[in-house]
């Protein structure tokens, strides 16, 4: 089996560098490119696994160059910016990124993201059961069980988590969710999904309040993580 490639997008020859090094040294095949253009033109001439890529390119802002990329490229994109303002990491996030990390940043979480996204939760004949240690959630007959026990949820609370954990990995922001669980008229209405998600880890989390799966990203939205 192929080592994953990686594409790196970043226009700082020390960032480019670093990541080259780690991602060398954990298997992982790497091509880099120091502008938007040249990015763009090593993706669509030989596809990678996974996209890095940095917000402040010397050519092009980073936003656009990921509007680009979506618009054909459907595997995953991590956003390694400088950037951390909230309206950025929202904006990346509910443009297509897969994650966003600020610089500077620790090796070893972005190793950890990088599996993350690069799993794929979803057989492909489409009946998946997504296997979360203690948790198994079953897209296709929409159950979930905790320990082996059929845990009880709402129609609401299945939507959510099946929704969040169809996306294991991404971080899907406040917006997003409500719009896609509750409808357009709901994207202000963050009440709803914080009670919502407080009711799902209580119900599939072993510890609530400290928990493994449904993961919170402050002031951006939650990440669902199957396995630590």
């Amino acid at each position: 089996m192929n080592n994953p490639e990686v594409l790196i997008i970043d226009d700082e020859s020390q960032i480019r560098r670093l990541l080259e090094i780690t991602m060398e040294s954990n298997d992982y095949a790497v091509v880099s490119a120091p502008s938007a253009k040249e990015g763009l033109r090593i993706a669509a001439s030989h596809p990678p696994d996974l996209v890095i890529l940095d917000l402040g390119l010397p050519d092009e802002n980073g936003h656009r160059v990921l509007e680009k990329l979506r618009e054909w490229y459907t595997r995953p994109i991590i956003i390694l910016s400088v950037q951390s303002n909230e309206e950025d990491i929202v904006r990346a996030l509910d443009n297509g990124a897969n994650d966003y990390l600020i610089k500077p940043f620790r090796t070893g979480e972005l190793l950890a993201r990088i599996r993350s996204v690069l799993r794929n939760p979803t057989s492909s004949n489409g009946h998946a059961v997504i296997d979360c240690n203690e948790l198994q959630i079953d897209l296709a007959g929409r159950t979930v069980k905790k320990n082996d026990e059929l845990v009880k949820l709402t129609s609401t609370e299945y939507s959510l988590l099946a929704l969040l954990a169809q996306h294991e990995g991404k971080v899907l922001t406040h917006q997003y969710l409500l719009r896609e669980v509750w409808g357009p008229g709901f994207i202000n209405q963050s009440q709803y999904l914080r009670v919502f998600i407080a009711q799902l880890r209580k119900k599939i989390e072993i510890d609530p309040n400290r928990p493994a799966h449904i993961l919170t990203e402050s002031g951006v939205g939650y990440r669902f993580v199957a396995r630590e």
